[in-house]
Order: structure tokens, then C-alpha cells, then sequence
């Protein structure tokens, strides 16, 4: 099956995202790690890392990956976009293993080899968007009964979680705190298509900056990157990077393709064959980025948190006190978009 010019542009702009943004995270992390020696943890609610330079070097460095990954959105759909995140748990494990002198586990090999089959089978069978003229056609999308319900249940989940969760088990239960970045996450990527689309439309020679909808998408994209951020860090923090990693990955990749299939109809034309081949390469990656996580877990994180046979019992007992020195003995993570 053929891939379209547009669809290999955007692969390619993942592929790169991916690679930055895995190293970044190696680094944030242990700039999170240096700051909290010195000063207020950003779980807690602390800020000191903003003054340490080895987690501006991490941020500069994801910063580069996610203009990548943005410049992606504005070329291919996010169907295709956001599972190759995955990749960039591949480039972590495997700079982990180098670098950190992290063994990696047979079966977090197994885990990597499942993350490339799926990628493929996903950029194969990935739907072709239909040409998009004006940011007002996206704006009429955007404003669609479907989606508007998908933002205000979104929206009132994200007020619930800080308001009322967060103060009372934000530090105990990882899912308060990605669930957070992961919901917020589905919308700015939405923003972030509309902005890019806009901008590649503008360069074209046809100007989008005139029209009001590009400014307000601008604007709900810093808006939700810096919520992210926020909690991303709060979440890194506090928990196990090899626990935060796959949970979010799960979270926002599932509700990052729910909102593009509302809002931009990534579907509709498509054959049931191939929609069904694109979740079944998303499975795979999915399965794959569990399964390494899972072996880097049992291999640098055995005292963090003992694995479950509920999964909510796993991730609530994922608390960073047990692993708050040992900045060395962990140094694999996954890849926690802000977009």
C-alpha cells in the first residue's frame, strides 16, 4: 500500500520528535532530581528547578523535538502522529542502556521490536486528510456538537481532578496528576493541528493570521502546554518515571485519537479493514510500551513499586519518596508529550 507525500513528511517529522524528545527526558529528570536536593520538590508544589540549568538543557531539547512534532500535526493526521511517540520510549531504553549502563531486559528488546512492527502497520493503513483551504473549515469542525460535548466533559474531568483529587491524593495516585496532563493534552494537540495547519496555509501564501480563529487556537494551545507542564513535572517528581511513562502514554494517545476522530473525522472514508488494522498496530505499540516499561521497572526500579494484579493498586503505590536518591539507578523514561 502506497503512503502519501504528506503522511511520509509527517512520519519523518515524528521520527525526529521522537529522538529529542527521548533524550530530553533523561536529562529533565535528573535536573527534577538536582533541584529537589537543593530546594522544594516540584511535586509538592515547588519551583526551584526553574533554576537549574541541567533541566533547561532537557526542556531546550524537548522544545526542539516538539516543534517537530508540531510541524508533523500540520502534515499528517494525529491518527498517525501521536502513537509514534512511542519511539521515543525506544530511544530512552536504548540511551539508558548505553549511557546509564542500564541492561536492557530480552523481553523490553521484544517490547522495542513490537513499538516499530505497530508504528508500521499504523503509517500503512494511517487514513489521508482531506485538503483543508481555511482555519474557518476548521474552526466549523472544531464547533461541531460531538466535539463541543468531548471539550466540556473534558474540561469539568480537568476541574474535578485539580480541585478536588489533587489536594487530597495528587502525591499518592499517579492517575490524578496524568490524567490532568493527559485530557488537557488531547485538546492542545487538536489546537496545535489547527495552528500548524494554519501557519503551513499562511507560507502557502494564503494568510490565516487575519482571521480571529488562528489567534484564539494559538492561544488554547499555550494555555494547555502550560498546564502540562505543570503537571507533567509534578507527576515526574513524584513518581517512578518507569510508572508515569506508560500510564500517560495509554491515557494520551487513547484521547488524542478519540478527539481527532470527533473532530476532524480521521475515519470516515475508510474501510473497516483498515480502521481495524490501525487499532490493531496501535494495540501492538501499545502492548510494547507496557512491556518495556515493565522490564525496565523490574530491573532498575524493584523498590519503587511492586507490581499488582490491579493496575490502580500499582500506580497508587508509585509514591518518588521510595526513589528520591536514586538519580543514577533509574534513567529510562518514556516519552510525556506536551502535545
Amino acid at each position: 500500500m502506497s503512503v502519501s507525500t504528506d503522511n511520509l513528511k509527517g512520519f519523518t517529522l515524528a521520527l525526529l520528535s521522537s529522538g529529542f524528545i527521548g533524550a530530553s527526558f533523561i536529562i529533565k529528570k535528573k535536573g527534577l532530581r538536582r533541584a529537589a536536593a537543593s530546594g522544594v520538590r516540584a511535586g509538592v508544589g515547588g519551583y526551584s528547578y526553574l533554576l537549574e540549568p541541567l533541566w533547561w538543557v532537557g526542556m531546550i531539547t524537548m522544545i526542539v523535538g516538539e516543534v517537530a512534532n508540531f510541524v508533523a500535526y500540520a502534515f499528517a493526521p494525529a491518527v498517525l502522529v501521536t502513537p509514534l511517540g512511542a519511539l521515543s520510549i525506544i530511544v530512552s531504553a536504548v540511551m539508558a542502556h548505553f549511557i546509564l549502563k542500564e541492561r536492557l531486559h530480552p523481553l523490553g528488546v521484544l517490547g522495542c521490536v513490537m513499538c516499530i512492527a505497530g508504528s508500521v502497520i499504523i503509517v500503512i493503513h494511517a487514513p489521508q486528510e482531506s485538503a483543508i483551504s481555511s482555519v474557518q473549515e476548521i474552526w466549523i469542525m472544531a464547533t461541531q456538537p460531538a466535539f463541543l460535548l468531548y471539550v466540556a466533559s473534558v474540561i469539568v474531568l480537568v476541574l474535578v481532578l485539580i480541585f478536588h483529587f489533587a489536594p487530597h491524593c495528587g502525591n499518592t495516585n499517579v492517575l490524578v496528576f496524568t490524567g490532568i496532563c493527559s485530557l488537557m493534552g488531547s485538546l492542545s494537540v487538536m489546537s496545535v493541528k489547527a495552528l500548524g495547519t494554519s501557519l503551513k496555509l499562511t507560507f502557502e501564501g494564503s494568510n490565516q493570521l487575519i482571521y480571529p480563529e488562528t489567534w484564539f487556537f494559538m492561544t488554547v494551545v499555550f494555555t494547555c502546554v502550560l498546564m502540562q507542564m505543570n503537571y507533567l513535572n509534578k507527576a515526574l517528581d513524584t513518581f517512578n518515571t518507569a510508572v508515569v511513562s506508560p500510564i500517560y502514554y495509554v491515557m494520551f494517545t487513547t484521547l488524542t485519537i478519540l478527539a481527532s476522530v470527533i473532530m476532524f473525522k480521521d475515519w470516515d472514508g475508510q474501510s473497516g479493514g483498515k480502521i481495524i488494522s490501525e487499532i490493531c498496530g496501535f494495540v501492538v505499540v501499545l502492548s510494547g510500551t507496557v512491556l518495556l516499561h515493565l522490564t525496565i521497572d523490574r530491573n532498575s526500579s524493584i523498590s519503587y513499586a511492586p507490581l499488582s494484579p490491579s493496575l490502580s493498586a500499582c500506580l497508587s503505590h508509585g509514591n518518588g519518596e521510595t526513589m528520591k536518591y536514586t538519580d543514577e539507578e533509574e534513567g529510562v523514561s518514556g516519552r510525556q508529550e506536551l502535545y
